[in-house]
């Protein structure tokens, strides 16, 4: 159902505001005395036209992020809204960003606007994650399970926790650019994946995630040439060479050079991609 209250176009607007914003507001705090990476509980709202909907909405942050959730009321001029509380988590000017843009999404997703929000510190009284004493891995598989549950920026924040102990985790990057790209931020999971491949040059799944992020920003050469370093490859898996193939019929397509496409698609057809024969009796029927 289409959004009533806050629209795409509404959304999209205010997309980059959202995240200047944010990066104030850390800095803000950063002048008040405020640590790096000091963890931090925020408070949270949310306005619609609707109460049913902050109803979901709030049942969703309840469930996939585990936030402490206050009475849905109706405002004087007739709009409804609810407050909440998240987890503490290590503030940085990253992960601010896309801890608000996550809410301003998740917002989006059921026609509620993020409308605020805020942390109290004592800087004098200041608590930190204990980078020393906990392995990557910890880190790592928590940002795992948190996607899983759906929280996007508890995700990349854990992720981020561990670039933070060892800088050259790819895994970690690749990760973090997968949910970045979720949340809009296409430039930012670009220069993790680029980061990535540049630690580890035959990443492949990176490769075919960064020619794909390339191919939605009509970028269709540089993704051709992602794909061609992992076909170029001797140790690549077979169904990773069939979606290199397959990826890069579709950006010969895009490039409006139909019998180089028909001849990646015949090849991700012959390695067993069934989708494939589709394109070809529709492209290459000629």
């Amino acid at each position: 159902m289409e959004n009533t209250y806050f629209t795409w176009d509404k959304f999209a607007n205010n997309y980059h505001d959202q995240a200047l914003s944010a990066d104030q507001v850390f800095n803000n705090m950063l002048e008040g005395g405020l640590q790096e990476n000091s963890l931090l509980e925020f408070d949270f709202h949310f306005l619609s036209d609707s109460k049913e909907k902050l109803e979901a909405l709030a049942q969703f942050l309840s469930s996939s992020y585990s936030y402490r959730l206050k009475e849905i009321v109706q405002t004087e001029s007739g709009l409804w809204e609810f407050s909440g509380v998240t987890n503490a988590f290590p503030v940085t000017a990253d992960n601010m960003v896309y801890w608000s843009l996550d809410l301003y999404k998740r917002g989006y997703e059921h026609d509620a606007e993020l409308d605020g929000y805020g942390a109290m510190y004592d800087k004098d009284n200041q608590s930190f994650p204990d980078f020393d004493n906990t392995s990557a891995d910890v880190f790592f598989d928590l940002g795992i399970d948190l996607y899983n549950n759906g929280d996007l920026s508890g995700s990349i924040i854990q992720w981020s926790n561990v670039l933070v102990i060892n800088s050259k985790d790819v895994d970690a990057l690749y990760s973090r650019a997968i949910v970045k790209n979720e949340l809009y931020a296409s430039s930012a999971a670009m220069s993790d994946y680029d980061r990535a491949i540049e630690i580890a040059p035959n990443f492949f799944s990176a490769l075919l995630n960064r020619g794909a992020l390339k191919d939605d920003l009509k970028d269709h050469q540089g993704a051709i040439d992602d794909y061609d370093q992992v076909i170029k490859s001797l140790r690549v898996e077979p169904e990773t060479l069939q979606r290199a193939h397959m990826n890069k019929g579709n950006s010969l397509l895009s490039l409006k050079n139909t019998p180089a496409a028909c001849e990646s698609w015949s090849k991700a057809r012959d390695l067993g991609e069934e989708f494939a024969q589709q394109l070809i009796d529709k492209h290459c029927s000629n």
